[in-house]
């Protein structure tokens, strides 16, 4: 009886253990399936026309986040950008410059008019990849922003916003390579990690 104890204390507090490490890891699984759910709702968001009314947006500029690195911390080892091979893959700025780009995407979007819903699919998409994956890029006040979104928009808003989301289209791809990238490489997110 006494050797079971010496096995079963050890192999317990192990168990425990791993139980405490899985909750704080999300399987990137999860992650590709959110990151492919918000890259479909962005494209679709860009082919309404109610949101562009009289803009002409496939011929507008693109508006992307630049204050992060997410196109080339995430590319894959390997990879040649810029005439740069990539010889590491740093999964942690890959995913601190994921998160900093949801988080700006949505605190734009989120602020945005949107009477007719049109935005809504993108967002909760956003907030639930942010949730599931990425839950310290979340927002913590965004009563006031989200006050805004009955109201109608003005020409100048629903021009940036055309721009915007057409970046956010680029950076989508971009994101779901960088978790496509990790879920075949077999690393699991941990969000301890990106906080």
């Amino acid at each position: 009886m006494p050797l079971i104890k010496l096995y079963f204390i050890p192999a317990l507090q192990l168990l425990l253990l791993t139980i405490a490490q899985v909750s704080q890891s999300v399987p990137t699984d999860s992650c590709v399936i959110h990151a492919q759910m918000l890259l479909k709702n962005v494209t679709h968001a860009l082919t309404q026309i109610t949101l562009f009314s009289a803009i002409d947006c496939p011929e507008q500029s693109v508006e992307l986040n630049v204050k992060t690195n997410t196109p080339s911390v995430c590319a894959p080892k390997g990879s040649i950008c810029s005439g740069i091979t990539k010889s590491e893959f740093d999964q942690i700025s890959c995913m601190r410059n994921i998160s900093e780009d949801l988080h700006h995407y949505y605190t734009f979007l989120a602020a945005q008019p949107d009477p007719d819903s049109l935005l809504t699919p993108t967002v909760l998409s956003l907030r639930e990849l942010m949730e599931k994956c990425f839950e310290c890029s979340l927002p913590t006040d965004l009563a006031s922003a989200e006050a805004a979104a009955d109201r109608l928009s003005t020409y100048d808003e629903r021009l940036r916003l055309c721009k915007v989301l057409k970046g956010f289209q680029l950076r989508s791809i971009t994101i779901n390579r960088g978790i496509a990238y990790m879920n075949s490489t077999g690393l699991i997110f941990d969000i301890k990690m990106v906080c």
